[in-house]
């Protein structure tokens, strides 16, 4: 198996003197969180390890609704997989306490996990800021020189953050999914994160339907980030400071880690 994960970003956090004076009484309860598929990066370890809550994502949100016929045929003849996930600051890791916690980095050990003997990379393609046009002004620097059998298009955040006027249209939405599928690449739309500093804003289910429309219009898919991270506080329980940075925009760790654990069965499922 040949995997390379390639970002770029992220913030470091420490951990407190009591993860080293109980060291051994951590490393026997994050191996047992780790067996259970769960693991949050905490200021506080020593205190978190009771408290880590466990990835249990609803099939609902692991369908992507269209199948990826191009990362389909090229698991089904061995043959190397390229993923660009292009995107703005919570794809190059903002929130994360290292470039490691990154949904790129975590969603290509996912995927080395689910396929062994696959050669698949994944390429972190974030810039913190960017709207959906500065994504596109460096698109063939960023995209198309990889030669991507897939592109994960992160969007919509940034646009929410600065009003209306900032907003992609929907034809340079699906100008650009028309871009990303003349590379013979399949594309998986993914729509603002639901964090405190974005569900302030009044228009932000405007975003989520201008991006869910653009897909289904263009038949590619749609990872429902934004419906996800409302299951975990509305439905699951979840205080925000579980899965949200404490800027209240950027998720953590262990949402990161999370929303890779579903896209990896998003992209297995429909490529089968």
């Amino acid at each position: 198996m040949h995997l390379v994960a390639h970002h770029q970003g992220g913030e470091h956090q420490r951990r407190s003197p009591a993860y080293h004076r109980r060291g051994a009484l951590i490393v026997g309860l994050l191996a047992a969180a780790s067996s259970l598929g769960a693991g949050r990066g905490t200021s506080a370890p020593a205190e978190a390890t009771s408290a880590v809550p466990q990835c249990i994502v609803p099939a609902k949100f692991t369908r992507l609704d269209v199948q990826l016929r191009e990362i389909g045929r090229r698991l089904a003849a061995r043959d190397p997989v390229v993923i660009v996930a292009l995107g703005s600051s919570s794809t190059a890791g903002a929130g994360a306490s290292s470039t490691a916690a990154s949904y790129p980095s975590r969603l290509a050990a996912e995927l080395a996990q689910r396929f062994p003997t696959q050669p698949i990379t994944v390429q972190n393609r974030g810039v913190g800021g960017e709207l959906a046009i500065d994504m596109l002004s460096r698109f063939d620097l960023s995209v198309a020189v990889e030669h991507p059998h897939l592109v994960l298009w992160q969007l919509g955040t940034n646009a929410v953050l600065r009003g209306h006027e900032r907003w992609p249209s929907d034809s340079l939405i699906r100008g650009s999914i028309r871009r990303m599928k003349a590379l013979d690449a399949d594309v998986v739309l993914i729509d603002p994160q639901f964090a405190p500093k974005v569900i302030v804003k009044p228009d932000v289910e405007g975003m989520i339907d201008l991006i869910a429309a653009a897909a289904t219009q263009e038949h590619v898919g749609l990872f429902h980030r934004f419906a996800l991270m409302r299951h975990w506080h509305e439905v699951d329980g979840m205080p925000f400071a579980t899965f949200v940075s404490a800027d209240g925009l950027h998720m953590n760790d262990w949402s990161y880690s999370c929303l890779a654990k579903a896209i990896a069965a998003a992209i297995g499922d429909a490529a089968s």
